[in-house]
């Protein structure tokens, strides 16, 4: 969770770190081995994965790399070829892809990635004029309830905003949604799983939003365990005119950006250390933005203005232990944010520091390594994705989720999973080689930064 600080413009500027849920599960037994019998007039056999374990099943159908085998029970399962023993490879491919039963269509393909090497930086991102077109869904003031659409997001406000408030709030989250996509970072931007657009809610006051759960030290949070983002209007700088509230000059973006970037990169989260989920929000917060438009290719004047807010407050340019901050594990991370609200703060502040040198100032400077982990935390979530489309898993209302025992999840542990591919960012190099060269490529920018 990220301190309420001394304001900036005048405005709320705080966050909250996204509260990733905790995905708990239950392990189904191993099916016994079953006696071969005819199903449906197709004769069951033996089918052993590469654990070891056995079961029976009648041969239906195949691909290049999968085989679609019928249980006893009538249930299908499709089942990687690389889980199966080296004997049921062979027998797969001797059947020559023959299918059995009618089979569903093929789901389509995912578009190409583009190439890691072929990835460029963009210049300006700017916001399609037709995402931030404002859709009113339900206005209802008896029960302070009024829901708004753009293109990617569904509003729900406490109280009706003027049409120009509620378009100005929707281009903050529809550019932001664009700026996280259009980056050589690989993200795809979806809305979470049965969610047709991203969430958020604003509340009236601050006392509406600690009621409805936002932490009563911040000024904006998106709840990953919902999907939500919550914020009240203090924060956004409005002001009551009428029966309407319009912006007044303390309105600002600020807090939206950094939030919205956790909001649209929350299939990513599970899978990356803390300091690189609160390093892009504060990285992307730090480019210049006006009216829609981020400009990425000013991100050294962002730079330059992000030192001098910090050091306003008393933010020290030092990274004391490299290894230690970019291994850190949330329980250790939490404990620091905790404490107080300058630690926290300087969490965030290394963390921006780190990303800022890994997209711009490390190896070609074109951020090559950064987009490279970043690709295989992509990996990652596609991996995860298929998982839970798998016919064998079975999830449950209270996040819960069962699968059978040789159809294992991917690595999701919160004290492994997210430090799986730091080895692309280290290429190679001891932490004490990279606080080296850190410390050396920003001094190339004019910037002295304490590393060890």
């Amino acid at each position: 969770m990220k301190p309420l600080p001394k304001a900036r413009r005048m405005n709320y500027k705080a966050r909250m770190t996204a509260n990733l849920r905790r995905i708990t599960f239950c392990l189904l037994a191993c099916p016994a081995v079953w006696t071969a019998t005819a199903q449906n007039g197709v004769a069951l056999r033996p089918w052993k994965n590469t654990q070891g374990q056995v079961i029976q099943a009648s041969y239906v159908a195949s691909t290049a790399d999968s085989v679609t085998i019928r249980m006893a029970d009538g249930k299908e399962h499709t089942i990687p070829l690389a889980r199966l023993s080296t004997e049921d490879q062979a027998f797969v491919k001797s059947q020559g892809g023959t299918d059995a039963s009618p089979r569903p269509a093929a789901a389509v393909a995912a578009p190409a990635r583009t190439p890691v090497e072929k990835r460029v930086w963009p210049a300006n991102v700017e916001v399609p004029a037709r995402s931030i077109e404002i859709t009113p869904v339900e206005e209802n003031a008896a029960a302070r309830q009024f829901v708004y659409r753009s293109d990617g997001f569904e509003f729900t406000s406490q109280s009706k905003l003027a049409g120009s408030v509620m378009k100005e709030v929707a281009r903050t989250f529809e550019a932001t949604k664009s700026l996280v996509a259009a980056l050589p970072w690989g993200v795809v931007c979806r809305p979470p799983e049965g969610f047709e657009r991203y969430k958020a809610a604003l509340y009236e006051t601050r006392q509406d939003y600690v009621a409805a759960g936002g932490p009563a030290n911040s000024g904006g949070v998106y709840m990953g365990a919902t999907k939500v983002f919550m914020i009240p209007f203090p924060s956004l700088g409005l002001e009551m005119r009428g029966k309407t509230w319009f912006k007044n000059e303390n309105y600002s973006a600020d807090t939206l950006v950094h939030e919205i970037t956790h909001q649209v990169m929350d299939a990513y989260l599970t899978f990356l250390p803390k300091w690189v989920i609160e390093g892009t929000a504060e990285y992307t917060e730090s480019l210049p933005y006006k009216n829609g438009n981020f400009r990425v290719d000013a991100h050294k004047t962002g730079m330059k203005d992000h030192l001098e807010e910090s050091s306003r407050r008393g933010l020290a340019v030092e990274i004391p232990g490299l290894e230690e901050h970019m291994t850190m594990n949330r329980g250790a991370w939490d404990g620091i944010a905790d404490g107080s609200n300058q630690g926290m703060a300087q969490l965030y502040f290394r963390s921006w520091l780190l990303v800022y040198y890994f997209c711009h100032l490390d190896g070609d400077k074109k951020g090559t390594r950064f987009i490279r982990f970043m690709e295989a935390v992509h990996g990652e979530t596609e991996a995860l994705k298929a998982f839970f489309a798998d016919p064998r898993v079975k999830r449950f209302p209270d996040g819960r989720f069962s699968y059978p025992s040789d159809f294992p999840p991917p690595d999701i542990k919160a004290e492994s999973a997210p430090f799986k591919h730091l080895a692309l960012l280290l290429d190679g190099r001891s932490y004490e080689q990279l606080a080296t060269e850190i410390r050396e490529r920003y001094k190339e920018v004019g910037v002295k930064i304490n590393v060890r």
